[in-house]
């Protein structure tokens, strides 16, 4: 049985074009690799055609893993989403309580996260530590680096 995993249409869409990219452009051409190989003759002593197979075998192996992320997909509609406490897809403007810094992330499932767009796993300590937290809250959450201080400043839908 597959795993449920929450996604953004936009995310969904780009793992069923991932899908259908191996599966209609290289499926097809490992297959073809395989045929040239072994047109050459002696499989056993054959580099190209063993090469050829692990590759398949590589492929055929992630393809089955996303059609079965694909199949315990699960859209969320952001729109009937909670604004006044975090919640997965919630923009977050932190204050850094010991820095005074400010920061913004918005919580997304684990296979969308990008840190360099601001968007981290709900998986994440940061995340773990805000969920269902409100504006004005303060929060402690122990990262790698130790313990961090937090102030909730914003909740929107909104992007950083």
């Amino acid at each position: 049985m597959s795993e449920i995993n929450y996604f953004t249409p936009e995310g969904l869409q780009k793992l069923k074009d991932e899908l259908h990219q191996m599966t209609a452009v290289e499926r097809p051409g490992i297959s073809k690799q395989i045929a040239e190989a072994r047109d050459k003759g002696d499989l056993s002593e054959n580099a190209e055609y063993t090469a050829a197979k692990e590759a398949q075998s590589m492929l055929e192996l992630r393809i089955s893993k996303l059609q079965d992320t694909i199949s315990g997909a699960r859209l969320i509609d952001e729109t009937k989403l909670d604004n006044s406490k975090v919640l997965i897809f919630s923009t977050v403007r932190l204050k850094n309580l010991k820095s005074g810094a400010n920061v913004c992330y918005t919580l997304v499932p684990e296979n969308e996260a990008n840190v360099k767009e601001c968007k981290i796993s709900v998986n994440s300590p940061i995340a773990k530590g805000i969920l269902g937290k409100i504006i004005g809250e303060k929060v402690d959450i122990e990262i790698p680096a130790g313990m961090i201080s937090f102030e909730i400043l914003e909740i929107s839908r909104k992007n950083c």
